[in-house]
């Protein structure tokens, strides 16, 4: 069992056709496999991203077993390398949709489903108009090659608390594929909290992200001292990084912060 992983960003602007979208993750799932990646990040809403929210998002929505997921199975079967990418998965009610983010193992198995937490009903916008929180669970992770994998969605990135308890649950390699609404100031927020996270659970951490104009771009990971180690500017593209577990022992040796506090996150 490897302590290392070759990890890539992959940043692309979806659009409203999912075997258009597919084509996209396929081509630059392909190139990360090229420049030695294991594991891909692909953006929040990489199944479908239609302007506006309304009912034809809703409309949009597949179930876990269905042609989007299957299509993503297929990329990491024949490039034999996990891939991580968002979608609009079926919900509860028939006027919402869960804007969910699912992991696909190297031979094509589903590793996890992960739901966004915290809808984004901020900066002018109310996804909680068409979208369904995910539920109030136990916080999950998933093993790749060794190294202990969690995933948050976009939003969430606000709530440190969410990254927190995925460190709790053993998580390394926290993941964070977003649709990062573009606007001022957004840009650094992205790459701030980014860091921060990183730095205050001594973790790495990868975020993939739509390029401008609709997103902010910037699609980075970041080492467990808040180092970015690989970066995709405005581009369509990716950018790859070496995960290293020594490296995050070395780390929390040298800042035992997650030992040394004296307050735990439980759900609210």
């Amino acid at each position: 069992m490897s302590e290392t992983l070759r990890v890539a960003v992959a940043q692309f602007a979806p659009g409203p056709s999912r075997d258009e979208n597919l084509a996209g993750v396929a081509q630059l799932v392909r190139e990360a496999a090229r420049e030695g990646a294991e594991l891909v990040v692909l953006p929040e809403y990489s199944a479908f991203f239609g302007g506006k929210m309304g009912a034809h998002w809703v409309a949009a929505a597949e179930a876990l077993d269905g042609p989007f997921v299957s299509g993503l199975a297929d990329i990491a079967r024949s490039n034999a390398v996990v891939v991580v990418a968002g979608m609009l998965e079926t919900a509860s009610r028939d006027d919402r949709f869960r804007n969910t983010i699912v992991a696909l193992g190297a031979d094509g198995a589903l590793l996890g489903a992960t739901r966004k937490l915290h809808l984004y009903d901020a900066f002018g916008q109310t996804e909680s108009d068409w979208a369904e929180p995910g539920d109030l669970v136990d916080a999950e992770t998933f093993d790749v090659r060794g190294v202990p994998v969690g995933v948050q969605t976009c939003y969430d990135l606000r709530f440190p608390e969410v990254t927190r308890r995925l460190v709790d649950a053993g998580a390394e390699l926290v993941l964070v594929p977003a649709e990062w609404v573009a606007g001022p100031d957004k840009r650094h927020a992205w790459r701030t909290l980014a860091a921060a996270r990183a730095i205050e659970n001594t973790v790495y951490l990868a975020a993939a992200d739509h390029p401008p104009p609709v997103g902010v771009g910037a699609s980075l990971i970041v080492d467990p001292l808040g180092r970015e180690l690989a970066f995709v500017d405005d581009e369509v593209g990716i950018a790859a990084a070496t995960v290293d577990r020594a490296e995050v022992v070395r780390v929390r040796a040298v800042n035992p912060a997650l030992a040394l506090r004296r307050f735990r996150v439980e759900p609210a």
